[in-house]
C-alpha cells in the first residue's frame, strides 16, 4: 500500500520534470535555429537568387520574403553566363593556387617560428615575441604602399609570387601557434632529447602530431582571409592571367545595368570552396577553440 502511494506521488513529479526538461530543450533548439538562420540567410538569399533566370523577378523580389523562395523560372543559366563572359576556370585556378601556397607555406613557417619562441631558449626571444604581438595590431592597408614599392623594384608585379611570399609569415598565426605550443608538456621535449632527438625532430615528430587542432584553425582563418583578399591583388596584377576571383567579380559590377543573376551565381561559386574547407576542418577547429577555452 505504501509502495502504491509512493508511486502515485512520484508519477506527477516525474511527468512534470520531464515536461519542463522537454520545454527547456525545445526552447534552446528554437533559439539555436533562429540564430543559425540569421547567419545563414545571406547565403540562402544568394543561392536562391542565383538559380532564378528572370532578372526582373530577382530585382522585384529583393525587397521582400520571396527573395528566399525558389520559384518562377529556375535553372543554371546564370552560371553558364558566368563561364561565357570570362575565363572563370583561370580565375579559380589562380585563387586556389595562391591561397593553397600561402596557407601551406604559412603553416610551416609560422609554426616553426612559434615553436622556437615557445620551446627553445635563446637571447632576444622575449623581444621577438613582443614584436610579433605588436605586429598583430598593424593593419595590412597601412603597409601596402611601401610593400608595393619594394615588389615593384625587384620586378615581381603581375606574378604569383607577389601574392604569396609577402603573406606567408603572419603575426596572428604565429601567436596562435605559440599559445598552443606552450600548453604542451615540456617533459616530452626532455624525453626526446634523452633519446637523441634534435629540435627539428622534436618539432616534426612530437609537436606537429599533437597540434592538429591549431593547425586546422590557422589553416581555416588564413584561408578565409586570403580567399577574400581584394586590395593587394588589384594593386599588383594587370591581366586575368594572375588575378584571383575577388578581383574578377568586379567585371560584373562595372556593367551597366548590372546583371544580378550573374553576380549571385559568381558569388555562389566563390562561396562553395570556403564552405567545403570549413566542413573538412571543423572537427579540429572546434577542438582548438575548446582547448583554448580550457587553458584560459
Amino acid at each position: 500500500m505504501n509502495v502504491a502511494i509512493t508511486k502515485e506521488h512520484q508519477t506527477p513529479y516525474s511527468l512534470n520534470y520531464r515536461f519542463k526538461k522537454l520545454l527547456n530543450l525545445s526552447g534552446r533548439y528554437l533559439v539555436l535555429i533562429l540564430v543559425a538562420f540569421f547567419f545563414l540567410f545571406p547565403i540562402i538569399f544568394m543561392f536562391v537568387n542565383s538559380i532564378k533566370n528572370n532578372e526582373t523577378q530577382i530585382i522585384r523580389d529583393m525587397s521582400n520574403i520571396r527573395a528566399f523562395i525558389p520559384y518562377g523560372e529556375l535553372g543554371i543559366k546564370n552560371y553558364i553566363d558566368v563561364f561565357k563572359q570570362m575565363p572563370f576556370g583561370r580565375f579559380m585556378f589562380n585563387s586556389v593556387f595562391i591561397v593553397s601556397s600561402t596557407v601551406l607555406g604559412g603553416l610551416l613557417v609560422n609554426s616553426m617560428l612559434a615553436y622556437s619562441l615557445a620551446r627553445l631558449r635563446f637571447r632576444g626571444r622575449q623581444l621577438i615575441l613582443s614584436l610579433v604581438i605588436a605586429l598583430i595590431i598593424i593593419p595590412t592597408e597601412s603597409v601596402v604602399i611601401p610593400l608595393l614599392l619594394m615588389v615593384n623594384r625587384i620586378g615581381w608585379l603581375d606574378s604569383y609570387q607577389v601574392q604569396i611570399v609577402p603573406f606567408i609569415a603572419d603575426a596572428f598565426s604565429i601567436f596562435l601557434f605559440y599559445q598552443f605550443f606552450i600548453g604542451i608538456p615540456k617533459s616530452l621535449d626532455e624525453s626526446a632529447r634523452i633519446d637523441g632527438a634534435n629540435p627539428f625532430q622534436i618539432y616534426w615528430k612530437i609537436i606537429i602530431p599533437l597540434s592538429k587542432p591549431v593547425f586546422a584553425t590557422v589553416a581555416i582563418l588564413q584561408y578565409l582571409v586570403r580567399w577574400g583578399d581584394f586590395l593587394w591583388p588589384l594593386m599588383v596584377t594587370r591581366g586575368y592571367e594572375y588575378r584571383p576571383l575577388p578581383v574578377a567579380i568586379q567585371q560584373f559590377f562595372s556593367q551597366d545595368p548590372k546583371v544580378w543573376g550573374d553576380i549571385f551565381a559568381f558569388a555562389s561559386m566563390i562561396t562553395i570552396p570556403s564552405l567545403i574547407v570549413f566542413l573538412l576542418f571543423q572537427k579540429w577547429f572546434m577542438q582548438s577553440v575548446a582547448s583554448s577555452g580550457i587553458k584560459g
